[in-house]
């Protein structure tokens, strides 16, 4: 008897969106199909990413660990103008994810950003168990020339390539593609968007590098009501950045890979606020470790097997992807190592449970032990019941001593030990 088809998994990966920048979590920017995903399937209210910036975020998802174990110690963004970081990125054995699909008989691709290595082929994505690679390997790029200020950095697998037309819609034609190519099959696919992050322009006058926000004049143009400039703009990419998830359930739906597909969509980190994102009604943004930092949107969609219009509680995380992947996927994760737990039969059940989560950067740390949740910054250190107070307004450490001392200590532990 022939075995079911394992169902194909896609992953929609934005670049610097808050949770307030998306319209079933509160934002003024409309956002129906991303939205559409989490009415037809489930809506994580407690939903966290392994870091508050792109390259350790990245790091966590597909390595199901934290960025603090990386062997090039991935702890902020890798500089595509920065010597130093030629020479770092992920390293063989450290991707799971796409390993553990390529593994079981998937095909592998990932469109858009990588972010996890420049300097050398042995760092690009076809070295870590993608297929297919189309996109851009630094931080951010030029929407429209595709170029990190003025130089090149658009390939198709290991080679530099010239594609015309505004990067948001060129990763979504790519993402078309690909499953439009491999609907006969069962395919891992990670959509990487690079928008709402500004793009990196060029001024040739001054031979410097520029940070601006771009999007096509007709996105711009539906949204001339919103006062302030920058998030015109901002909102304009983030339309356009949901239209893009729109063709991609277009494409699922007319190759009849609607059912037989887990999708999901979430944010690498916090919206920065100096260029338009949102992290309402959480503290924080991109770059700190409270909630508007690391607590992300995210909605999954695996019709016939989660409930349509589910809202979970669920504290869940990018680091529990792989095992939780694994498990609906049929694929054994027994010979990884992850810093991740097993959420399937939770998510699928309604139910939860309870876990530990950590995070580190240079100059900060912060563990979340059931609702508690102990921060330690530049400016001090803060102890939050995310229960009674998720915006992190009231300080419970000289209140609460025995249990600040308690999760500090947890905090310090946890760092040496990685």
């Amino acid at each position: 008897m022939d075995q079911p088809r394992r169902p194909n998994v896609v992953i929609i990966f934005t670049d610097d969106q808050g949770i307030g920048d998306v319209s079933c979590y509160g934002s003024e920017i409309p956002t129906p199909y991303i939205d559409s995903i989490g009415e037809q399937g489930v809506k994580f209210e407690q939903f966290y990413v392994a870091a508050p910036v792109c390259t350790p975020s990245r790091f966590g998802l597909l390595t199901g660990n934290c960025p603090e174990r990386s062997q090039d110690k991935l702890l902020s963004p890798l500089m595509l103008t920065s010597d130093r970081d030629d020479d770092r990125g992920v390293r063989p054995g450290e991707v799971v994810l796409t390993h553990m699909f390529r593994d079981n008989g998937y095909r592998t691709g990932l469109v858009g950003k990588w972010h996890l290595g420049h300097g050398d082929k042995k760092f690009f994505p076809t070295r870590h168990g993608f297929d297919y690679f189309c996109g851009h390997l630094a931080g951010c790029i030029d929407y429209w020339t595709h170029n990190y200020g003025n130089r090149p950095d658009w390939y198709l697998g290991e080679e530099l390539a010239e594609h015309e037309g505004y990067a948001t819609n060129v990763i979504t034609d790519d993402a078309v593609r690909f499953i439009e190519d491999n609907r006969d099959r069962p395919f891992f696919l990670t959509i990487s968007y690079n928008a709402p992050h500004y793009g990196k322009g060029w001024d040739d006058r001054e031979k410097e590098l520029l940070n601006i926000l771009q999007a096509p004049q007709d996105y711009m143009d539906k949204f001339t009501h919103i006062e302030d400039p920058t998030r015109r703009t901002y909102a304009a990419m983030v339309a356009c950045l949901d239209d893009g998830v729109g063709r991609v359930l277009s494409a699922l739906k007319n190759r009849g890979l609607e059912d037989d597909t887990i999708l999901i969509f979430t944010s690498d980190n916090g919206g920065s606020i100096p260029y338009g994102g949102c992290n309402a009604p959480f503290r924080g943004q991109k770059g700190t470790l409270f909630e508007g930092g690391v607590r992300e949107p995210y909605v999954m969609r695996w019709p016939g097997r989660l409930e349509a219009g589910t809202v979970s509680r669920q504290v869940f995380s990018t680091l529990d992807m792989v095992n939780t992947l694994g498990a609906w996927t049929s694929c054994d994760t027994s010979q990884y190592r992850t810093d991740g737990i097993d959420l399937s039969r939770e998510i699928l059940s309604g139910t939860t449970r309870e876990r530990d989560l950590f995070w580190s950067g240079r100059r900060h740390a912060a563990i979340r032990s059931g609702d508690l949740k102990y921060v330690r910054t530049e400016e001090g250190e803060f102890l939050f019941d995310l229960n009674s107070d998720p915006h992190e307004t009231t300080d419970l450490k000289e209140r609460e001593q025995e249990q600040f001392h308690q999760l500090k200590e947890a905090c310090d532990d946890t760092l040496a030990s990685m």
